[in-house]
């Protein structure tokens, strides 16, 4: 009974030391948390002076008339509002190429994660060695901004869409590649294990054991990059990528006169945009939803 009785206050020790270890722990947490707080908060008002100081302290004097650009766009836009149909047609074409920059992209983005995700999953990899080696090599691809990339190459080939198809396909690989690779490391090895038994190569067991159980995730990423990558090949033409954003970067160029361009390219853009994710959006829970 003294027995019973001992080892009854032990078990009760016992959850009251986890207890205090665990609010210990919290507390210790919640310190930590409010020290990186403290410094982010810091680090973010020290940058902002810094910031401001070499802007010759201009900031708080121009916040004041941020809207002031939009106003006279919007007003311009809305004398010339008849011209706005018109103006929509002439830069479609410069929109389907900025549509193509990044549907190619992104197949060729999406073709290249595919092969980067295999050879650095722990249990897929062909080369288990050179996980590690794939893995930065995916690193350095998210890292560097496609309009880096996009700069260099404009650079090296010219102006014109490829640049900014490279430079979004470079991304896209390394920005893909990483979510792939998590998708596969849910994947079955059972299919593996019986299509190595009958003695296929690695090539045809990734092709007929792993994409088939993780091409609708595959499907629902690109997607999602896709949507992402109009976006970028609208923005790289700006630097002189081609597609809408060149005619963009022109219109803005040209100033009062042409703003009624700059509101047809807009209105052009988020149209496009609203579409593609709403339609990306009811394909991806298409898919996600078969899984």
């Amino acid at each position: 009974m003294a027995d019973q009785t001992m080892s009854g206050a032990d078990a009760l020790g016992g959850v009251d030391r986890i207890r205090e270890n665990y609010l210990a722990m919290a507390r210790t947490r919640r310190l930590y948390g409010g020290l990186m707080l403290v410094v982010f908060i810091a680090l973010m008002a020290s940058g902002f002076i810094v910031a401001d100081e070499r802007n010759a302290g201009g900031f708080w004097d121009g916040v004041l008339n941020i809207f002031d650009f939009p106003a006279e766009v919007l007003s311009e836009a809305r004398e010339k509002i008849a011209n706005l149909p018109g103006l929509m047609v002439k830069f479609l074409p410069s929109l389907v190429e900025t549509l193509n920059i990044a549907a190619a992209s992104t197949l060729l983005g999406a073709v290249a994660a595919v092969i980067l995700s295999l050879l650095s999953t722990r249990g897929l990899a062909r080369y288990p060695a050179l996980i590690g080696v794939f893995r930065r090599i995916m690193d350095v691809m998210r890292a560097i901004p496609e309009i880096v990339i996009a700069l260099v190459l404009i650079f090296v080939l010219g102006g014109g869409p490829v640049p900014a198809m490279i430079a979004i396909a470079f991304h896209t690989a390394g920005a893909l590649g990483k979510l792939f690779s998590e998708v596969n490391e849910n994947a079955s090895l059972k299919p593996l294990e019986g299509l190595e038994s009958v003695g296929a190569t690695w090539p045809q067991r990734m092709w007929l054991g792993v994409i088939p159980q993780v091409a609708p995730n595959y499907l629902s990423y690109a997607l999602l990059r896709f949507e992402i990558n109009i976006r970028a090949s609208a923005i790289l033409g700006f630097v002189g990528s081609g597609g809408i954003g060149y005619d963009l970067r022109n219109a803005f160029s040209w100033g009062q006169g042409r703003y009624d361009e700059v509101a047809a390219i807009f209105l052009l853009l988020f149209l496009t945009i609203v579409f593609f994710d709403q339609t990306s959006s009811h394909y991806r829970n298409k898919l996600v939803g078969r899984v």
